[in-house]
């Protein structure tokens, strides 16, 4: 627990006593700030103020901008405490209150971002929002402090008026977040065509990538066209993702120096970053890189995968195995300091030969290739790291490695940029799911040791065992020995498919059976059995205005996508006709989605294309911890088909698995589709030439 000021320390407000590091960010603003809490809402209603909401997260540069500009200034603060509430949320801790807000804001603006600044009724209802108020008026836009006032004054003499605004605004978003429940089930073709004829035609062939500027690597659209590209030949869509996977690796997104993806390019060749790093991005880029890997059969999408995991066991690990939130853009208040070089820099750290090979090969200039947006101190002359030049042949590998070696000791010893050391659930869940994939392709042990102690990690500090009154319990976020125990699907539903991968990648029947704990206490908490579809919130929740079905899959997938997949995986293994009925009424309830605004939901379109056709069955019968199960394993993981299922035939799996027999010195793959299973095999070249063959579309 944090102390409580002295009267000779630093003034803090109540964010203090808080354990989010973006809370944390604010709790020597002058403002007096409340977490969502009832002692806020308590207050707002007494008193009969509107409350100022601001969401945001802390490796937002926005957010940074507008903590330091305006949350920092005095008359700002004693502004905000005469006349309103003020609350501060951690969207990453609080995705239902933050997805709620951004509804809001996007109906009343058409536009979204953070940090989300919103205003409410004492009732919670919102009738104002915006993002980044500048302190002073510019171009026609007034300053916060001018907000602020103008909120005050029509509360004073419209009060009513606003409040009936805000009711039906709230009847409005409600509405427009509404689903049909008496959808056609979605036919199968019609929706994965037109899926992925619009992605395909907001490809850049150019510099690769999809849609404009900025530009975010989305990882589940180009995942679902490499499905698209396999189940209609398709070659133009697969072609297209393996460029603009090669494109985005050579590109500024990626650090080249420390591995790991930024969160998106500024522009559209990839080359300027934001450079923060989110876990999430570089958990779904590893598990698309492996795919690319799968398909292409060349090292280089191999190499990045391991990059990226390093950099993540290396910088983002918890001594006790969890995976941290993300790192800041900016280090010493600018943008991309930490990860820049100038001409004159280089010049003087590298030998001569060392500078020609590097500079050509990053295209290094004096003029730089990245505009510091610091004002009025801007640095100049910045260069972000991009390969321009990897095929001159003139490039001398020894060299290049030698003065990247020299790079990676000084930029060590760099101001590090912000680290979120919080732990989410819902994000390890990906990266689990991505270091037990890893370790099933590329065998390397350390991703498999990885993905296990987290998996330990998250069972001790974030679950809560079943017992006989009620199903078991995730907590969505932990940090400093402290645990959130709010209840958000996303973290069932993600931790659910990071341990389907893991048990695929081992057989271990204990991952299953927790994985099957998982299922039903998301289900339980989270499913509509009446409409269908998850909610995003418990219904326990408290303080939500509205509970919401997420249906957009966006830089991360929605948790009703994660969730539908990962039932369909598992009714599959383990014989789940309930579960699998759960699976396909969620895209019923998504089947207008899925028709009318593809572009909307990637990850959902994965679902529905496995959901399609029953998928092939790797059994493989023996024991899992012997040499020849790991062998078997290994040859069926080296194969792209997304739409298959691998388990053993031990633990809570498919009956007709249970009763393969074992045979105690060799494990066996049994290749069954339907009721069909062929002859047991241990031969490479069978197992991998089953997986291969797509099957003919009914």
């Amino acid at each position: 627990m944090i102390s409580l000021p002295t009267d000779s320390a630093p003034v803090r407000n109540r964010l203090a006593l808080e354990k989010s590091p973006y809370l944390l960010q604010h709790a020597a603003n002058p403002v007096d700030w409340f977490p969502w809490s009832d002692e806020a809402f308590a207050l707002a209603k007494a008193e009969n103020k509107p409350v100022f909401l601001s969401i945001g997260y802390s490796t937002c540069h926005w957010c940074h901008v507008m903590e330091r500009e305006t949350f920092e200034d005095s008359a700002v603060g004693d502004y905000l405490r005469l006349h309103f509430v003020s609350i501060k949320v951690d969207r990453e801790e609080r995705p239902d209150i933050d997805k709620i807000h951004m509804t809001f804001l996007q109906m009343t603006t058409g536009a979204g971002g953070w940090p989300l600044n919103a205003f409410l009724t004492p009732n919670l209802q919102p009738f104002y929002a915006g993002t980044y108020f500048a302190p002073q008026e510019k171009q026609g836009n007034p300053s916060f402090l001018g907000v602020l006032q103008r909120i005050v004054e029509l509360w004073s003499t419209r009060q009513n008026d606003i409040v009936d605004s805000a009711i039906d605004l709230t009847e409005k978003m409600k509405s427009l977040s509404a689903q049909d429940p008496d959808n056609a089930f979605p036919t199968g073709f019609r929706e994965l065509q037109g899926g992925g004829q619009s992605f395909l035609a907001e490809y850049d062939s150019l510099y690769g990538g999809f849609g404009g500027v900025p530009k975010f690597p989305r990882p589940s659209l180009p995942l679902f066209l490499l499905r698209y590209g396999r189940r209609f030949a398709e070659n133009e869509a697969t072609a297209a993702v393996l460029f603009t996977c090669q494109r985005m690796a050579a590109g500024g997104l990626y650090d080249h120096l420390r591995g790991g993806f930024a969160r998106y390019s500024v522009d559209e060749r990839w080359l300027v970053p934001h450079f923060e790093k989110m876990l999430y991005d570089n958990a779904q880029l590893v598990q698309l890189y492996l795919e690319v890997f799968l398909i292409s059969g060349e090292n280089h999408p191999a190499a990045v995968v391991r990059d990226v995991l390093l950099y993540v066991l290396t910088d983002m690990t918890h001594p006790e195995s969890g995976f941290y939130s993300a790192e800041d853009a900016d280090s010493e208040g600018k943008e991309g300091k930490f990860c820049c070089w100038t001409h004159a820099e280089l010049a003087s750290l590298l030998t001569p030969e060392e500078f020609n090979v590097t500079t050509h090969y990053f295209a290094i200039t004096k003029e730089g290739n990245f505009i510091d947006p610091s004002d009025p101190h801007p640095l100049l002359g910045q260069n972000v790291l991009s390969i321009a030049q990897a095929d001159l042949p003139e490039v001398d590998v020894p060299l290049l490695e030698s003065a990247i070696t020299k790079m990676r000791e000084v930029r060590a010893a760099r101001s590090r940029p912000h680290l979120d050391d919080k732990i989410l659930t819902s994000w390890n869940g990906m990266m689990l799911g991505a270091f037990a994939r890893a370790f099933a392709i590329l065998g390397d042990e350390s991703f498999l040791a990885a993905a296990e102690s987290n998996l330990k990690f998250i069972r001790a500090k974030l679950w809560t065992d079943p017992n006989q009154d009620q199903c078991g319990m995730l907590g969505h976020s932990w940090r400093e020995n402290q645990r959130n125990s709010v209840q958000i699907l996303d973290s069932y539903a993600n931790l659910l498919a990071g341990v389907l991968d893991l048990y695929e990648a081992t057989l271990v029947p204990n991952h299953l059976e927790f994985a099957m704990h998982l299922a039903e206490a998301m289900i339980h908490r989270f499913y509509d059995n009446d409409a269908g579809g998850f909610w995003q919130s418990g219904s326990e929740t408290p303080y939500l205005l509205m509970r919401i079905k997420e249906d957009y899959d966006s830089a991360e997938p929605s948790g009703n996508s994660v969730a539908c997949l990962a039932l369909l995986r598992m009714a599959a293994i383990c014989d789940r006709a309930d579960w699998r009925g759960i699976a396909e009424k969620t895209l019923r309830l998504f089947a207008q989605k899925l028709h009318q605004t593809p572009q909307t939901v990637p990850h959902l379109l994965l679902a529905l294309d496995f959901a399609m056709q029953e998928p092939k069955r790797v059994v493989i019968a023996g024991d899992w911890l012997c040499g020849s199960t790991r062998a078997l394993l290994n040859h069926a993981h080296r194969v792209f088909e997304p739409n298959r299922i691998i388990l053993g035939n031990h633990g809570p799996v498919a009956r007709s698995a249970q009763l393969l027999p074992t045979n105690e010195e060799f494990a066996v793959a049994y290749l069954c589709m339907g009721t069909e299973c062929q002859t047991p095999t241990r031969d490479r070249s069978i197992i991998q030439e089953f997986l291969k063959k797509i099957p003919e579309w009914d």
